[in-house]
């Protein structure tokens, strides 16, 4: 494991798109339901706990297990995003490819390329990327935890002219609730090469997928989501 390889692939600053992406706070703004830190903090904390564990999980399977493709165990593991989320994130997922692939040229990351040629799932591209990196499970969850939240927390600052010191302190409260969701991702995704992808956790958030669909609708946003 390489700690520096993880900071790359964590850091906001990594070009893979997600600097374009409010994970649904742009919405939440336009409705009222983010007005400030607390607001945002329980946003993040919703998000987390279901988007933010499902991303997790299915990362931690990705990082963990051979290519879905040449394993019969985790074949359905790339579907397992759409089928608990609405909103399936192809766009990131594409961008994330061209990231990871000019940055850790991989056999796998080229095999996914080659069989999803308009965007993997964000979460399955970036457990291989994890892999391609020289990390592991725990590694993939822990950027696909802290991305479901970061990016929104990222986001309302613009939206909102919110200090970033209060935004920061927003992300450090809810850092130990991260720990918490990757524990449980990882346990859940190093059993998908054995049980399948029906072990990963469900968890739903309708309120974000009618947000999501009503921003997509928008003919003015700063936000692709």
């Amino acid at each position: 494991m390489s700690g520096a390889a993880l900071l790359v692939l964590a850091d906001g600053r990594f070009p893979a798109g997600g600097h374009a992406h409010s994970g649904g706070a742009e919405e939440a703004v336009k409705a009222g339901r983010i007005t400030d830190a607390a607001s945002l903090e329980a946003f993040c904390r919703g998000r987390l706990h279901t988007a933010g564990l499902v991303a997790a999980a299915l990362a931690a399977a990705a990082a963990a297990a051979p290519t879905p493709s040449n394993s019969d165990a985790a074949a359905d593991a790339p579907d397992a995003l759409p089928r608990r989320c609405g909103w399936p994130p192809r766009r990131l997922g594409r961008q994330l490819m061209r990231a990871a692939r000019a940055t850790w040229p991989d056999a796998e990351l080229d095999s996914l390329a080659r069989e999803f040629p308009k965007g993997a799932h964000q979460p399955v591209v970036l457990g291989l990327t994890a892999r391609a990196a020289g990390l592991g499970a725990a590694d993939a969850a822990y950027c696909a935890a802290y991305e479901s939240v970061s990016g929104s927390a990222s986001a309302v600052v613009r939206l909102l002219s919110l200090d970033p010191f209060e935004a920061t302190a927003v992300l450090a409260r809810v850092a130990p609730e991260v720990d918490r969701v990757v524990d449980r991702a990882v346990v859940a995704g190093l059993r998908v090469p054995g049980e399948g992808a029906g072990v990963l956790p469900s968890a739903s958030a309708p309120l974000l997928e009618i947000g999501a669909e009503a921003h997509a609708g928008w003919g003015v946003r700063l936000f692709a989501s």
